[in-house]
This record gives C-alpha cells, sequence and structure tokens, in this order.
C-alpha cells in the first residue's frame, strides 16, 4: 500500500469519526450556546460563526439551523455575509474532501447512468452548480460532496456557490433575525415577521420560475434531422456523408468515442474552419456531439455562413451507444 493510498485512508477514518460525533452531539448546537460562544469570542465572533458553520456542515449537520441563528445572532444584513461566507467554505472543504478521496476511484468506475450525469454536470459547469444552488433539488451537504466527484472547476464552483447562494442564504437569514424580533417583542414585529414569511414564500416559487427559464426554446432548426438509425443506414450503403463531430477533443476520445471517419472540430472553434468545411459543400453534412445542443447550435451557425445541406444527427453519440453501433477512440 503506498503512502498516499495510505494517507486518504486515515482521512476517510478521520472524517467519518468527525460525522459520528457530531451526530452524538448535535444537540449542543443551538442558538442558546451559539449565543454564548458569540458573546465571549468578542471581535473574534464572526470569524468563528463562519468556521463553526463551515465545520458543522461538512459534518453533515444542518445549514439551516445555523443559518437561522446567523440571522438571530448578526441581523440580517451581517448574518447573511456571515452565513453566506460559512456555507461557501462548508461547500468548498467537501467539494474537495470528496475530489481528494474519491473522484479518481469514480473515474474509473462509473459507468451507464451514473457516467451520463457526471457527464451531464460536466458540460453544464457552472451553470449546473448555479440551479442546484437556487433550487435545491438534493440536501446541501450531499450536493457538495457529489460535486467533488466532477471535474468542474474549483473556482467555477465556488464563486457560483457563493453568487447563487445568496437569496436563500438572506431570505433564511432575515427569518433569523425576524425571529428573535418577535421573542423580545421589540416595535415593528408584525412588519418584519411578514416581509420574512414573503421572502420564504418568494423563496418557494423560485424553483417554478428558474425551470420555467431553463426550459429549451422551440426554434426552427436548419437541417434535416437524422436518427442515429437512418445515419448507420446512409454510411452502410456507400453514401458521401461529412461527419461533423463538435465535441471537444477530450470528448471525442472519451468513453462514447466516436464514428470512423468523423472529423471533430469543437464548437468553439467552428469559424476557423469555416473555409475547410465550406469545401465539402458538395456533400452533406451530418452534424453530432453528444446528444443536441452544441450539435444543434453549430447547425445554425453553419446555416448562418450560407451552408445548407446540413444533417442534425439527433441523439448524437449517445443514442449511438445506446444502440450498439461500433465507436473508435
Amino acid at each position: 500500500m503506498n503512502l498516499e493510498r495510505l494517507a486518504r485512508i486515515v482521512f476517510l477514518f478521520v472524517l467519518i469519526a468527525g460525522i459520528v460525533a457530531a451526530f452524538m452531539y448535535r444537540d449542543r448546537l443551538n442558538l442558546v450556546t451559539l449565543d454564548i460562544a458569540v458573546k465571549e469570542a468578542g471581535l473574534l465572533a464572526p470569524l468563528m460563526f463562519m468556521l463553526i458553520y463551515a465545520i458543522a456542515t461538512v459534518l453533515f449537520l444542518p445549514g439551516s439551523i445555523l443559518t437561522l441563528a446567523g440571522g438571530a445572532l448578526f441581523g440580517p444584513i451581517a448574518g447573511t455575509f456571515y452565513n453566506l461566507t460559512g456555507a461557501t467554505l462548508c461547500a468548498a472543504l467537501a467539494f474537495l474532501v470528496a475530489r481528494y478521496l474519491a473522484s479518481d476511484w469514480v473515474a474509473r468506475k462509473a459507468g451507464g447512468k451514473i457516467k451520463q450525469l457526471i457527464d451531464g454536470v460536466e458540460t453544464e459547469g457552472w451553470r449546473f452548480v448555479a440551479f442546484t444552488r437556487l433550487v435545491p433539488l438534493f440536501p446541501f451537504f450531499i450536493l457538495n460532496y457529489a460535486l467533488g466527484l466532477t471535474r468542474i472547476r474549483f473556482w467555477h464552483y465556488v464563486l457560483a456557490s457563493y453568487v447563487f447562494m445568496l437569496p436563500g442564504a438572506f431570505a433564511f437569514t432575515y427569518f433569523g433575525y425576524a425571529g428573535r424580533e418577535v421573542a423580545a417583542g421589540n416595535q415593528g414585529m408584525v412588519q418584519k415577521i411578514l416581509l420574512a414569511l414573503a421572502l420564504i414564500a418568494a423563496l418557494i416559487f423560485l424553483p417554478r420560475f428558474i425551470k420555467h427559464l431553463r426550459k429549451p426554446k422551440q426554434t426552427i432548426v436548419p437541417a434535416a434531422i437524422l436518427n442515429v438509425t437512418e445515419l448507420k443506414q446512409r454510411l452502410d450503403g456507400g453514401e458521401d456523408i461529412f461527419l461533423l463531430d463538435v465535441r471537444g477533443p477530450d470528448e471525442y476520445h472519451g468513453p462514447l468515442g466516436h464514428i470512423r471517419g468523423s472529423k471533430q472540430i469543437a464548437l468553439a472553434d467552428l469559424d476557423q474552419h469555416l473555409h475547410e468545411i465550406r469545401q465539402l459543400a458538395s456533400k452533406p453534412i451530418a452534424v453530432l456531439c453528444r446528444t443536441d445542443r452544441r450539435s444543434a447550435k453549430a447547425v445554425e451557425q453553419l446555416h448562418q455562413a450560407g451552408l445548407r445541406e446540413l444533417l442534425l444527427v439527433r441523439g448524437g453519440m449517445t443514442a449511438w451507444n445506446q444502440e450498439g453501433f461500433p465507436i473508435e477512440r
């Protein structure tokens, strides 16, 4: 057993021990305890609170309780900043832990739907992180670890997390602040609790609004639609078709492979190769990628460049692999 593997095993056991200990003593993490700790910490109270937030949520303790506590202890503005920073620190730590412990193993072992899920996340990049922060489809701490298993760039992940967790952080921080105002019987407490409820209501309806924005717009694709079976039949029949694969080189030579005889030109580099593609304008150009998103954009781009005999391969290499057709890597 090499030293790096031993270090990972030791780290994993330490992490598990920390999670077990946090679960056993979870009742001690409450507003009263935090209030005492904050008062005793003095000027270092914000830093201490953010560290407690980050470590506690890395160890699978619920961040919602800490967010409410941040609002009660520090108010809506400072509390939002401390909560958001603590949550982002947690997200970064969990991401790095997962990437260090298991990402290589998952990359080797993942297949089928798990591989498709990881590929989908990596295709979306920071946009996927933004969507899941605005629309919490999965528990916060599980998502942090899960995203560490992908190849999303660390700083893209951190910045997207910080920016797009802001609405939820502010809503729950203000709710915690309003709750303390009500408990203290301060003036304006009715208005504050109504505003808090309005923020929570807006947060509840946010997923529907975001999903509506994410719905693909119905556009007319300037190409004939060709499924992979039809493409295979035409290729087997000897038809001279220019196969244009608009994925990046890593994907082209990756698990999904590519069709023999295809030409790889990434979507981002398409403009630089238009002259080369125009020389093949006498033959049909079949455009494909992993699924349909980039290939549809490529078809529109080629159409605007004056090319007309375009074929959009529906389902791309994902559908080609599902049919069991031969590939090269």
